[in-house]
């Protein structure tokens, strides 16, 4: 009986074939689940299928096959520790797609793939399983700082560097761009010229002006062409996706220059008309100078204002009276078409000012003391007296005289007086000087004197030291 059972497992083993690691087969999906599938693969034991091996981006198996599916499978390892054949399906897929990009690098073949992650430096597409980066660099011909546009996109590319052992694959999208818009720009410029109207999309806001899109080809629309008045800001007026109907100012080379100031809407038309001498406007400062500031009376017609214009009274400095974007209201008193200037007037709308007059100049009256108050003057005294005696004007004058004549004595005596006691002053003086310089001899003599004394005592001394000097010699000579 164990003699057939062993026949009986060696002719099962005969039945099936051969596997070795590294082998492509197909095999038949015979369950599903979220992580793996199992397959049948005409072997002694089932392949299993991790969903990593399916594919880099899959995350549910039973999203992506069914039982019953056939899939070309490669053997990674026939027993994988537990008696069952370890399978992928992303490698062979990749070595197919490894084998693809080598012949279209080869033959400089434009590959078309989706954008499937974007990186930090440029984007990654996949080709049939392999994957190819594009650095932001070589994603288009004019810098983009922000790719996730192009996200789930597919996009059209070649490649630039194929080096599978290095798993450096470089694909460059800008040179198709390129070539693409100057197939557009010269197809383009042969049918347009200067003065052709044209639409177009806005690409991108710059400080200088706007980049549309002219059916393939970038126009400049400078912002002195955006209107025919001031434009501080272009992003305040314009975003990418605005649509805009322009006409074609210039054609240099390659490059178009683009317009919307249609001479149509030129602000200039019956301009006699709108600002005849005399007419009455409203318009905001739009710039200051030293001289004046000139006034938008109309989007592109700008109107002086001179600095004697702008108020009744002197002004020294248009900013002392007036700043950018008042909105002021003033008289039109010259007008220039042919050169476009216009002058305008703001003082002759203001009312006069009142001229200040000057003050009379009034005789001062010295004010008489109260009633209640008693008078401690001479004058007061006069001035009292001759209210009680005096009935009449006649009486009044009389004694204001008399007054008069008294306060006169009164100056002479105050005079004789002040010479007085400057005569005095003059003698305190003179004694006061006469007794310095007495003081002054006195010391003088007192010095002389204890110089002479102090000469005397030093002739002494030096006779007694000349004296004492001598002696000792005479001793000597007698010895």
């Amino acid at each position: 009986m164990s003699e057939m059972n062993n026949e009986f497992e060696q002719m099962l083993d005969e039945s099936f074939k051969t596997i070795r690691n590294g082998e492509v087969l197909e095999g038949k999906v015979i369950s599903v689940k979220p992580e793996e599938a199992v397959l049948n693969i005409g072997y002694k034991a089932d392949g299993i299928l991790p969903v990593n091996e399916y594919s880099n981006t899959a995350e549910d198996l039973t999203t992506e096959i069914s039982v019953g599916d056939e899939l070309t499978v490669k053997v990674l390892k026939v027993n994988d520790g537990e008696g069952q054949v370890a399978l992928s399906y992303k490698r062979l897929a990749a070595e197919k797609a490894n084998k693809r990009l080598e012949e279209a690098f080869e033959n400089n073949e434009v590959l078309k793939a989706p954008v499937v992650q974007i990186l930090k430096g440029g984007l990654s597409v996949d080709v049939e399983g392999a994957r190819v980066f594009i650095p932001a660099s070589l994603v288009s011909d004019v810098f983009e700082r922000d790719l996730s546009k192009y996200e789930g996109q597919e996009i059209e590319f070649v490649l630039t560097e194929y080096n599978p052992r290095k798993r450096r694959v470089i694909g460059d999208r800008k040179q198709l761009v390129s070539k693409e818009k100057e197939e557009a720009r010269a197809a383009l410029l042969e049918k347009v010229s200067v003065g052709d109207s044209i639409t177009g999309t806005v690409k991108s806001v710059v400080d200088f002006g706007a980049f549309v899109d002219i059916g393939g080809v970038d126009g400049l629309l400078h912002i002195s062409e955006m209107s025919w008045g001031r434009i501080g800001n272009p992003r305040k007026h314009f975003k990418p996706g605005d649509e805009v109907t322009a006409f074609i100012k210039e054609i240099d080379g390659d490059k178009i220059a683009l317009s919307l100031k249609f001479e149509d809407t030129n602000p200039w038309n019956n301009a006699s008309e709108k600002f005849a001498v005399g007419a009455i406007v409203t318009g905001t400062v739009a710039r200051m100078t030293d001289f004046g500031c000139f006034v938008e009376i109309e989007p592109g017609v700008d109107a002086l204002l001179h600095v004697s214009q702008i108020a009744r009274h002197h002004v020294d400095k248009p900013s002392d009276e007036l700043k950018v974007g008042d909105v002021i209201e003033a008289k039109i008193v010259e007008f220039n078409e042919e050169e476009k200037k216009i002058s305008i007037s703001r003082k002759v709308l203001l009312p006069e000012e009142p001229k200040e007059e000057p003050e009379e100049e009034k005789e001062e009256v010295p004010q008489m003391p109260e009633q209640d108050e008693e008078p401690d003057s001479s004058f007061a005294d006069a001035i009292a007296a001759a209210k009680e005696e005096a009935g009449d004007s006649d009486g009044i004058k009389e004694k204001v005289e008399e007054v008069k004549e008294d306060l006169a004595q009164v100056a002479e005596t105050v005079a004789e007086t002040v010479e007085e006691t400057v005569e005095e002053v003059k003698e305190a003086v003179n004694e006061a000087m006469e007794s310095i310089d007495k003081a002054a001899e006195e010391t003088e003599e007192e010095v002389k004197e204890a110089v002479e004394e102090t000469a005397e005592e030093t002739e002494a001394t030096e006779e007694t030291v000349e004296e004492a000097t001598e002696e000792p010699a005479e001793e000597t000579t007698e010895e």
